[in-house]
């Protein structure tokens, strides 16, 4: 949990510290780049991550992770310039691409998926936390001790992680043979980077039809399907395409992917009409958002406590669905004169559809699987879910933009809306505060429009991931209770395997119990005792 906050943490603080940063070591030019190599660098990175976790062993990688996000984290302080910057972000990315992978498939190790959601409760409260405190910490921290310890703030809580993990966690060591599939993951990188890049870069730094998308869309598509070749012949792939041929983890990826679409890409926009439109201050916008985040925190405990106790989770999922499209649509609706209780009440809806979803997804995927592709399984549901985020962030950002031009266009002249707009479609909300009523006024009706056709565009696409909810089948989850074994009862209690052996020379049968034969423990029983002579169906 404590790396988790860290993963988490590290973006709400470093997006409130952005305009600050940008003022100081400039490069205006470069900011998204910022953003977009620390999310490449954890894309391409969480599957290798993974897969290193299945090979080697879990607590090993996991510290490695953690150490290369703080060794990003303290760069990217030290930053001189917006190249140094953007280059650090990227290191800081490779560990985070390793640290909610890890966390995932250790709670996969320790906790079986029908005792998990005792546990959804505390991650959604850590994801509260982060969303909520890391604008108000960020802020705080900015304006008292500077842009740099937004990064720096991360060493402490590292620490805390790494001690912690190293004195307490207890996990099994591994050490494969096989070589690492190198091939794979170089294409698979390259395959996720081009992916990536052209829902950042297109219909703003290039056209979706210049030569530079295009080149782009080729490289990934040779890439992604030389990848898909190597991965059929080699040995140890880094992501395995059989857990694909599983109907549940293939339909739970796919709702995955559309929720990051959904909810990365509508968030990002939330903060924005609440200090454009509703007057909110920065360090405050993250409070506003309470009423989403308590909401998805209170579902996801209870449906968690109730997946428990009866094991059921497909009803879960589709409400999730039919809520986050519901509450999609609600945030469409709101306009200049929306009052902050009823987009809290808006934001409420939303909510509850993600604490639905957020973790129960991740435990379906995880429940597909099979122990030994547990990394590969968390890595591949966290992939698709951070593909979706990014694709949703670009393409929900080119709606916003090309809305909130136009809008501005209509209302004070071509003229005029381009030159408040021709550096991006985002203010910062101390400069909005400076302009003339009439232009601050046409600026919060092109942002409400803009945010509208983000949220409807969001709702239209949420309405797939609810329709595949409703193909999931309902899987026993592993870990669950077993029927009692009449015959076997009286030997080794319930819900065990009975391994009855006979031994010539000793003349004894050997009783054991355990969860496969493997693991049976045998202890000798006298081949003339309640067994009779011999007899394996008496046994």
């Amino acid at each position: 949990m404590i790396a988790m906050l860290l993963a988490m943490l590290d973006n709400m603080i470093v997006g409130t510290a952005m305009p600050t940063i940008v003022g100081e070591l400039g490069g205006m030019s470069h900011l998204s780049w910022v953003v977009t190599a620390y999310t490449l660098a954890t894309a391409a990175s969480t599957p290798i991550w993974g897969k290193l976790g299945d090979m080697y062993g879990r607590k090993g990688v996991f510290l490695t992770s953690i150490a290369i996000f703080l060794v990003g984290s303290a760069l990217s302080g030290m930053a001189q310039d917006m190249g140094q910057l953007i280059g650090f972000r990227a290191v800081q990315g490779l560990g985070a691409g390793g640290l909610m992978v890890g966390v995932m498939a250790i709670i996969g190790d320790l906790i079986p998926p029908r005792e998990r959601g005792k546990y959804q409760g505390m991650m959604a409260g850590v994801m509260a936390v982060a969303m909520i405190g890391g604008p108000l910490v960020g802020g705080t921290i900015t304006d008292h001790l500077g842009w740099r310890w937004s990064f720096y703030i991360n060493l402490p809580l590292g620490a805390i992680a790494l001690v912690m993990v190293t004195a307490v966690l207890h996990l099994p060591k591994k050490r494969s043979q096989t070589r690492i599939d190198y091939v794979g993951a170089a294409l698979l990188t390259i395959g996720i980077t081009s992916l990536v890049l052209i829902t950042t870069w297109g219909g703003t730094e290039y056209d979706w039809l210049s030569s530079q998308i295009i080149g782009l869309g080729i490289l990934g598509v040779v890439a992604l399907v030389g990848f898909v070749l190597v991965e059929r012949k080699v040995s140890e792939p880094v992501l395995p395409l059989h857990i694909f041929r599983n109907g549940n983890f293939s339909l739970v990826t796919l709702i995955g992917f559309l929720v990051g679409f959904v909810m990365f890409g509508s968030m990002t926009f939330l903060p924005l009409f609440q200090q454009t439109v509703q007057g909110a201050s920065a360090t405050n916008s993250g409070l506003l958002l309470l009423p989403m985040l308590l909401a998805m925190m209170v579902v996801s405990l209870f449906a968690g406590r109730v997946t428990t106790a009866s094991g059921k989770y497909k009803v879960f999922v589709v409400v999730g669905g039919g809520l986050i499209t519901a509450g999609l649509a609600l945030l469409s609706l709101m306009d200049t004169d929306t009052t902050r209780f009823t987009s809290g009440v808006y934001m409420a809806v939303l909510g509850a559809g993600m604490g639905f979803l957020m973790q129960t997804t991740m435990l379906i995927a995880q429940n597909s699987v099979e122990m030994k592709d547990m990394g590969v399984g968390s890595s591949s549901a966290t992939l698709f879910r951070t593909i979706g985020g990014s694709f949703g962030v670009a393409i929900f950002g080119a709606i916003f933009t090309h809305r909130v031009e136009s809008t501005m266009i209509e209302r004070i002249g071509k003229a005029a809306g381009e030159k408040m707009t021709g550096g991006g479609a985002q203010m910062d909300p101390k400069g909005l505060a400076k302009l003339p009523p009439m232009i601050k006024d046409a600026y919060a009706h092109a942002v409400a429009s803009g945010t509208h056709h983000v949220f409807l565009w969001g709702a239209a696409v949420s309405i797939i991931g609810f329709a595949a909810a409703w193909f999931l089948k309902e899987v026993p989850l592993r870990g669950g209770p077993r029927r009692r074994s009449r015959s076997a009862s009286h030997v080794v209690g319930c819900g065990a395997v009975v391994v009855v052996r006979r031994c010539a020379w000793r003349r004894a049968w050997f009783v054991g119990c355990g969860d496969s034969p493997t693991d049976s423990v045998l202890r000798s029983v006298p081949s003339r005792g309640w067994m009779g002579r011999g007899r394996w169906g008496r046994a």
